[in-house]
């Protein structure tokens, strides 16, 4: 201990560690620049905090750098006073940091009011003897009053376990994968370098060798590390660049503070060399990880553009939707009392009928029929879409509705000149939980498509009851299907090449129709051809006593 002559105030001389230059200044810029950058690339509360922490931790250091290098007692009296504020203040700030990190929100009223009440012990006694009570002139070293002290160590570590109890009940609450690894990340950073910073700090000051506190500020290293994988992995903050950024600046300051411990020329040299090598690498790397940013971001513009017209494109096929349902509705009525009246006309209700005037009349009613059957497809394809199709499963006897659309087509068979041949199996068939009325729906629309499209021979209709499934075959002699146009049999408005040929008024919406009804009944439904004009075969199969799911 030394005095001044002039003013006899106390002054102290003493040697400064390497280490104090090489922990403090690298941990100093680095935490600062990485909330800088934060907090202009995504201006938020959440990055307004991370540069609080980042300014709280930096003053911190500084204040620290001034008590090493101070040789006035008073001015090491003050700026001890001003880091332990700093200090506690960067505590505060963490647990406030993580509760918005995890609840993507501001905190509440109550828990500010909390986190002030835990600080402002620090500010309204900073200037009594109950904070700094004297000063050790042999070592250099403020006295801090014993229970206030441990008032500070006490706040800090319940800050710290109040963080992971947070962090965990955040964590086993969310649903989301990425967040809960981005928890774990932002958490284990923030604990790494409270708990790093906290306890050797306490072992320094236990064993009275302040030097061992030093190797705490690497924890903010750590932690940078941390957020700069966050960012870089899961863009946190919104911000894409300051990974690589923080990255190269961390590379740059550390290689650039090994001036203050080389002597020789040759390694300053090497050093400066080295730096130089490191600032052209990272600006090539920062300008490479630009250039893939900007591509991606123009890729992700383009994805939301993609989005927002499948949106727009998906609300104008529900508008459509309904539009075809109300339309159908409407249509459907009339169009009965069309055909209903049409066949009291041919059947001669009203008086017989000249030859000519019946032959009109029965293309009017084909006609009405095949208008009938397109506006039942679009109504069908209308509730399908919408979610609207009803479905009641029962038990139903399959032999039987199959009987009963065979007798349906039968005369029109003779009319074309084709035969329909159905053979009832003779074993008795097990009844399956169905819905008979749909399901009786697409075996008359197979056989109608197999007989539209059928010039010479005619249609066979067999069942077969295969282990747990039965299956409902309905074979023709007619076209045939190309082997490239199976795959888009089913969907809709899908009409083969020759198709046309033979029934113009087709409209490709019936299979598509059958598909969907056959699926909602836990069922599939396909087509097999050994291609143009050699038949076709279509394929249903069917569960035994499964209830839809």
């Amino acid at each position: 201990m030394d005095y001044n002559l002039v003013t006899n105030i106390e002054n102290c001389y003493i040697s400064l560690p390497h280490l104090l230059f090489y922990s403090h200044i690298p941990a100093l810029v680095v935490s600062l620049l990485l909330g800088i950058f934060v907090f202009l690339n995504n201006r938020s509360l959440i990055s307004g905090l991370l540069l609080l922490i980042a300014g709280s931790f930096s003053l911190w250091s500084l204040f620290d750098l001034i008590l090493w290098m101070g040789t006035d007692s008073r001015v090491i009296m003050f700026f001890w006073t001003l880091t332990d504020m700093s200090e506690i203040l960067f505590f505060v700030l963490s647990l406030y940091f993580i509760y918005v990190f995890v609840d993507k929100k501001d905190v509440s009223f109550l828990k500010k009011i909390i986190l002030f009440a835990i600080f402002s012990p620090v500010v309204f006694l900073m200037s009594s003897r109950y904070f700094l009570s004297n000063f050790d002139g042999g070592s250099c070293n403020a006295l801090e009053f014993g229970p206030f002290l441990n008032y500070i160590y006490i706040a800090e570590i319940s800050m710290a376990i109040w963080m992971v109890v947070v962090a965990i009940y955040k964590y086993f609450k969310t649903n989301d994968k990425n967040f809960r690894k981005q928890i774990a990340f932002v958490t284990t950073g923030v604990i790494l370098f409270l708990m790093t910073f906290l306890g050797l700090g306490f072992l320094g000051e236990k064993l009275d060798s302040f030097k061992i506190e030093q190797y705490g500020l690497f924890g903010m290293l750590a932690f940078v590390a941390f957020l700069v994988y966050l960012i870089v992995k899961y863009q946190a903050f919104n911000i894409k660049l300051i990974g690589t950024q923080a990255l190269v600046a961390v590379l740059v300051i550390t290689i650039g503070s090994e001036y203050f411990f080389v002597e020789s020329p040759i390694n300053v040299i090497l050093v400066g060399v080295t730096l130089i090598i490191s600032l052209g690498a990272g600006y090539l790397l920062i300008k490479s990880v630009k250039s893939e940013v900007k591509r991606k971001e123009e890729l992700q513009m383009m994805s939301d553009k993609l989005a927002s017209t499948n949106d727009q494109l998906r609300k104008l096929d529900n508008a459509k939707s309904e539009f075809i349902s109300i339309a159908s509705h409407q249509l459907r009525t009339p169009l009965t009392a069309i055909k209903g009246f049409l066949s009291l006309l041919l059947e001669g209700s009203y008086g017989k009928l000249d030859p000519r005037h019946e032959d009109v009349l029965n293309k009017v009613y084909v006609s009405s029929e095949r208008l009938i059957g397109l506006v039942e497809d679009l109504l069908n394809i209308s509730r399908i879409e919408s979610g609207r199709m009803e479905y009641k499963f029962d038990k139903w006897d399959i032999p039987k509705i199959c009987t009963e659309v065979v007798d349906t087509f039968v005369l029109r068979a003779k009319d074309r000149g084709l035969y329909l041949d159905y053979k009832k199996p003779e074993q008795n068939f097990p009844e399956i939980m169905t819905d008979g009325s749909k399901l009786r729906e697409v075996i008359s629309n197979l056989i109608d498509n197999a007989l539209k499209y059928t010039q010479r021979g005619g249609v066979n209709l067999r069942l077969y009851h295969e282990g747990n499934s039965i299956k409902i075959v309905v074979t023709d002699t007619g076209i045939g299907i190309p082997t490239t146009e199976l795959p888009y049999l089913f969907s809709k408005f899908s009409r083969g090449k020759d198709t046309n040929r033979l029934n113009t008024g087709g409209t490709g919406l019936g299979l598509y129709v059958g598909k969907n009804m056959i699926e909602a009944l836990n069922g599939k439904v396909w087509a097999e051809s050994e291609g143009a004009g050699k038949g076709s075969r279509f394929i249903i199969e069917l569960p035994i006593n499964r209830e839809k799911e």
